[in-house]
């Protein structure tokens, strides 16, 4: 069973917030992060403001699944971790 938009977004906050209270996460999070954004970006009903958040929090993925310390990674973008989730959660 698909997940639909609304659990997509509410996967992503937790993700996003984890890695912001954790300050850690796995390769297998930021990949899932990257699945969700992509699934989000082609939904039409998505707003633009939220498109571009996606496209960030996309970059910051692909980063994550590339550093050789995802951890340092993470912690080096705690206050862009905090300011996704609150835009995402003012958008929503």
């Amino acid at each position: 069973m698909p997940l639909n938009q609304q659990h997509q977004v509410d996967l992503l906050k937790d993700i996003l917030s984890n890695h912001r209270t954790d300050c850690s996460g796995s390769i297998a999070e930021c990949e899932q992060l990257e699945r969700l954004v992509k699934s989000l970006m082609v939904n039409t009903e998505i707003n633009q403001d939220v498109k571009n958040i996606l496209q960030e929090i996309y970059d910051y993925s692909q980063h994550g699944i590339q550093a050789r310390n995802l951890n340092a990674h993470i912690e080096s973008n705690q206050g862009q971790l905090s300011a996704w989730v609150n835009e995402i959660n003012q958008l929503s």
